[in-house]
């Protein structure tokens, strides 16, 4: 137990299963956590351990779940293992008051799959509203997860029909095979794979770069998109899951895996100095509705509301 920013922490011992990725707390260390704090009302964000969630339910009080992920993400094995979970967590969905999704889509996407509509709504991530508004750098800049979701082999086939320069910051399990493409197209001296960087060379990067791409094949809601939009960047984006309702009118939207397409938006924008100013003012105008404050006081809201209910 640890005080952080005059918020009271409890970090209960986990373990990693060989058979299973995410990580196993026991379902009395979690029920002795809330006995010890008798909080009003417990918000859950976390759906992958099942004894968490166990844990969770066990508790009397006003209970809500924050869905961060669509249901069944995932390709490949990865897409099975993830259906057979939110199958058993589906089970459970009926007992929280609410259930808290970050997007319109992924409402749609719970609701879909049977849970009562009047318990969910949409409170979107927040994002911090920075005061200094970016520049128009040389660079075109992507960032996340590298796994295969986040579509980066069709940004990197597209790099072949324009002259800009990519810079790729992140980590994941498709980084080498990225990089073959990259070597492959021979794009190895406009692509740039930065790895993990820092908040700070983040914050930095999203100052200078020219103009931000999401090509994902999916996404549930795109906190990266707002990010770029809060420094007041010009953002190409794949138009699928919770990204059009992130970037709106304030940006540009192609259909996913659409390299043609994709490259068509970069060449456009990258020629029009007066669309990408147009284009990044609008961006962080529009985030002004996506600030932490806004998000923060709904979600207070929300509790408040179940409290109430619960009494």
């Amino acid at each position: 137990r640890e005080e952080m920013d005059n918020y009271t922490v409890i970090r209960l011992p986990s373990r990693y299963l060989k058979i299973y990725n995410p990580p196993y707390v026991r379902i009395s260390k979690v029920r002795e956590a809330l006995d010890e704090l008798r909080p009003d009302v417990v918000d859950l964000h976390y759906r992958w351990s099942g004894s968490l969630i166990k844990g969770v339910l066990g508790y009397e009080g006003p209970k809500i779940y924050t869905c961060h992920n669509t249901l069944g993400e995932g390709v490949g094995l990865t897409h099975y293992a993830s259906e057979l979970n939110d199958r058993l967590f589906l089970r459970h969905l009926p007992e929280f008051d609410r259930v808290v999704c970050v997007s319109d889509y992924m409402k749609r996407d719970v609701a879909a799959r049977g849970f009562s509509e009047d318990r969910l709504l949409t409170i979107y991530n927040g994002v911090d509203i920075p005061d200094r508004t970016g520049q128009d750098g040389d660079y075109i800049l992507s960032l996340g997860r590298l796994v295969r979701l986040k579509g980066l082999d069709y940004l990197i086939k597209a790099m072949q029909h324009t002259n800009c320069h990519l810079r790729v910051c992140g980590e994941g399990p498709e980084r080498k095979n990225l990089e073959r493409l990259s070597q492959h197209l021979g794009l190895t001296d406009r692509i740039d794979f930065m790895g993990w960087i820092s908040e700070e060379e983040k914050k930095r990067m999203l100052c200078e770069c020219r103009m931000f791409v999401i090509p994902s094949v999916h996404e549930a809601y795109g906190m990266v998109a707002a990010e770029a939009m809060s420094y007041g960047k010009p953002v190409i984006a794949s138009n699928t899951g919770g990204l059009p309702e992130v970037v709106g009118d304030a940006g540009i939207l192609v259909p996913p895996q659409d390299e043609k397409a994709l490259a068509e938006a970069i060449n456009a924008l990258g020629q029009d100095e007066g669309r990408r100013a147009q284009l990044g003012n609008a961006a962080k105008e529009r985030m002004k509705a996506f600030s932490w404050d806004e998000m923060a006081k709904r979600t207070l809201e929300t509790y408040q509301e179940v409290v109430r209910k619960g009494q």
